[in-house]
């Protein structure tokens, strides 16, 4: 009984300290570093084994100060930005991801149509989708150098979404009571009035993402991905960095071809 009153006595400490660790990784919960457990019922699965142990190997011939080195060299710009788009039979597909909203809807990207162009869904579909990857919080700065150029160029456009997705891969904040707590801080209330019809969209993806950047072939965490989606989900454009004035025009073109491709 003793013991009971005790620790009702404290809780409302406890909840607050974790709070206070929290609240500086709200904003920025991609912060966080990634700790991760392999499972040990794979222990007697030779390929889960190999599969583990060349992932290992990639990951420690590129670690942190790589990313470091990498950045301070070309600040973020890992390749240039696409000039013209990528034709839709060389185009390959952007891998499937499942998202949360600081809500806890969840949603599956990217949202296309089928193969014949037909809508899968009751929600409209986009004939064009701006994909803005963040694994690190350092990189959010240089995704706003191409979303707010692109929010007011497509202002107006039914058939245009924008995706912001944050990349939480720290252990603690994946488990699931944190998880909650860490989207409920994450939560911003709703504009009384949404002018524009395109609205940033933004989500955030908890767990391992290896073998996600692995396809999209991203090596450097610290840098912003920006990725142009046709209706097939095919990528049809690409960039990353801090965007240049030649970038931009080539990426707002690009999507003005999407939009009237049929």
């Amino acid at each position: 009984m003793l013991s009971l009153k005790r620790l009702n006595s404290i809780r409302p400490t406890i909840h607050s300290a974790i709070l206070k660790k929290l609240s500086p990784l709200a904003a920025n919960p991609s912060q966080c570093s990634s700790i991760r457990f392999f499972d040990f019922y794979q222990l007697g699965n030779k390929e889960a084994i190999e599969k583990e142990r060349a992932r290992l190997a990639d990951e420690m011939n590129r670690g942190y100060f790589a990313d470091i080195a990498e950045l301070k060299k070309h600040g973020g710009k890992i390749s240039e930005a696409n000039k013209i788009i990528i034709p839709g039979m060389a185009a390959v597909k952007f891998p499937a991801l499942d998202v949360t909203y600081s809500d806890g809807t969840k949603l599956s990207l990217p949202t296309v149509f089928n193969a014949n162009g037909v809508d899968t869904g009751s929600m409209t579909m986009p004939k064009a989708s701006l994909m803005c990857l963040s694994f690190r919080a350092s990189s959010q700065t240089m995704v706003n150098t191409w979303t707010t150029p692109f929010l007011d160029a497509f202002s107006d456009s039914k058939a245009v979404q924008l995706y912001e997705v944050s990349f939480i891969d720290s252990w603690l904040l994946t488990r699931s009571p944190i998880k909650k707590l860490l989207l409920r801080m994450m939560r911003k209330p709703d504009p009384k009035e949404k002018k524009d019809v395109l609205q940033r969209q933004i989500v955030y993806f908890f767990g391992d993402h290896y073998y996600f950047r692995k396809e999209l072939k991203i090596l450097n965490l610290l840098t912003g991905y920006i990725f142009l989606l046709d209706k097939f989900g095919r990528i049809r454009w690409q960039g990353s960095g801090i965007s240049s004035k030649e970038e931009l025009a080539s990426l707002l073109a690009c999507t003005s071809l999407l939009l009237e491709e049929s």
